[in-house]
């Protein structure tokens, strides 16, 4: 194991951030402080067939440089290539890639200096605001790759970077600007290329992170924050596929409450949702409908994405009204419908209407469009289609995801080139 010796005078918090020269992969690393108060040591673990790289180590105000051994457990790849992965198996879970984004800021402050580093661990305070209070948003984007094998295309990135600064103003967050957030996202997808699938056989699912990550005791907002991104190659979120799924109808448990947070993307909203997920998917659901928490008869969403319903050609979604995630799928899915002619209500639906209906899907990053086979709801189940699409909901999702991954030409505007 070799030790790199620091100056005394660096903070007791440290990022870690490879050199960008580096060609070699930083698979984990521990922050070990000696006894002598002369120095502290990082240990760079799996350092077999070792080579020599320049690091960074950030300390408040105070820098030093210091050389490490780093694993060589990868060569040296072009990243315009494309990995070598079982692309038509991959489903959707994290597989590691090559580099993550990082940019930091202080409370009151300002974002900016983001840098590339190589994937893998951060090391936070065990009073991070983002473990203690749940100070943190996310993002969930989705990048293609065109049939000509090299460009690729983003989907309204500016939405997700008008939405994370949303969240960040009711999280009491700072939040990077429009500008910064859609760099940083087309710096790191392109960093990551060789893991964007090839045409046709799944995206690169894109997560950016704001947490805060200054160390706080009382309840306060975190006196620094984090702005991540890494990126995964996905398949379908849903083991079905673009199979229809069957949803159960959830009437006790509630994502969110008036007044609450359920109309941005912090979180802890996410883990409320889990425990009745679970139950759900122990009984063969695919996911969980929820319900709004006063009357609970109007339909809110699934458990991470929107829901609509189709009666008679007329498109209806629940409207966004402070408990629903203003979802970018969703608000892309009633432009093009309406750009196709249909109808849309965006209002309050009530779960009979939801029974009585022609077509039921869910919309999503994750999803994109996912047709609903059946509803349950108080042990009543009540089946939709043939078991696939449609008529509505297949030719919504055929107008998308040809507009997503570049197959038809992009009249609104909403894909973003990287080549």
């Amino acid at each position: 194991m070799e030790r790199a010796t620091l100056s005394p005078s660096l903070n007791q918090s440290y990022l870690l951030s490879p050199s960008r020269a580096s060609n070699t992969r930083l698979h984990s690393f521990s922050l070990t402080r000696n006894l002598s108060p002369s120095s502290s040591s990082i240990k760079l673990q799996h350092s077999s067939s070792p080579v020599s790289s320049s690091f960074i180590i950030n300390g408040g105000a105070s820098f030093a440089r210091c050389n490490a051994v780093l694993s060589n457990s990868s060569s040296s790849k072009d990243v315009s290539q494309v990995a070598d992965i079982d692309w038509d198996n991959i489903g959707f879970g994290l597989k590691p890639t090559d580099y993550m984004y990082v940019m930091k800021c202080n409370l009151g402050g300002e974002f900016s200096n983001g840098e590339l580093q190589r994937f893998g661990n951060i090391e936070v305070s065990p009073s991070a605001g983002v473990l203690n209070y749940g100070q943190g948003l996310f993002e969930g984007m989705k990048a293609y790759r065109k049939q000509d094998g090299e460009n690729i295309l983003l989907f309204r990135p500016e939405e997700n970077a008008t939405r994370m600064r949303s969240g960040a103003e009711r999280m009491c967050m700072p939040a990077p600007t429009i500008d910064q957030f859609v760099e940083a996202v087309k710096t790191t997808v392109l960093a990551n290329k060789r893991w964007v699938p090839p045409p046709g056989k799944g995206s690169l699912y894109i997560r950016p992170l704001l947490m805060g990550t200054g160390a706080v005791l009382g309840l306060a907002p975190a006196p620094e924050y984090t702005f991540l991104i890494y990126v995964s190659p996905v398949g379908n979120y849903f083991k079905e596929g673009v199979s229809p799924i069957n949803l159960i109808v959830e009437s006790e448990f509630h994502r969110a409450t008036p007044g609450g947070t359920g109309g941005v993307k912090t979180i802890g909203n996410y883990a409320a949702v889990l425990k009745a997920q679970a139950v759900a998917k122990a009984k063969g659901y695919s996911d969980v409908l929820y319900l709004d928490c006063i009357y609970k008869r109007y339909l809110e969403e699934v458990s991470s994405c929107n829901i609509f319903i189709v009666k008679d050609n007329v498109v209806s979604t629940p409207e966004i009204r402070g408990t629903i995630l203003p979802g970018i799928t969703r608000k892309s899915i009633v432009d093009v419908a309406r750009s196709q002619g249909l109808k849309v209500e965006e209002r309050n639906v009530t779960v009979d209407e939801l029974l009585e209906a022609d077509e039921v899907f869910c919309t999503g990053t994750a999803v994109v469009v996912s047709p609903v086979g059946s509803i349950t709801y108080k042990g009543k189940r009540v089946s939709y289609g043939e078991g696939s699409f449609g008529p509505v909901s297949e030719k919504l999702y055929t107008v998308l995801t040809s507009l997503q991954m570049g197959l038809t030409e992009d009249n609104l505007k909403w894909t973003v080139n990287l080549s």
